[in-house]
């Protein structure tokens, strides 16, 4: 399935609050977007890698998103170096073939931010 856009983050909610807006923008305008989250965020102190799944279903169908995947890496450990995580996102860009790709900044306060970013971009 092809997707217009394609946005990863870290951990679940990384895209709402980094590009939420973006989302639902292009989303209301018919373009396909889909959501991946690296981790399940087992790692955070925002309540439990379940309730964070649940949550992050809920604001997909908000978002309008046809599609949210989660890749199961490691919370903490993540690396543009893992091969393994990186086969995972690779396999995912090519699921879905992407005309515009979203990710985490390439800075920023929280290491697996960063991490994620550079995993994507590579």
């Amino acid at each position: 399935m092809k997707l217009d856009i394609l946005a990863f983050g870290a951990h679940p909610d990384d895209v709402e609050l980094g590009c939420g807006g973006t989302v639902i923008k292009h989303t209301d305008a018919g373009k396909s977007v889909g959501i991946v989250d690296l981790t399940m965020g087992e790692m955070g102190t925002r309540g439990t890698a379940e309730l964070r799944l649940k949550e992050a279903e809920d604001a997909a169908k908000i978002l309008g998103a046809t599609v949210r995947v989660n890749l199961k890496m490691r919370d903490g450990f993540l690396s543009p170096e893992n091969e393994d995580d990186l086969l995972k996102v690779i396999t995912v860009l090519r699921k879905y073939r992407p005309e515009v790709v979203l990710a985490n900044a390439l800075e920023d306060r929280h290491p697996d931010h960063g991490q994620a970013a550079k995993l994507v971009l590579r």
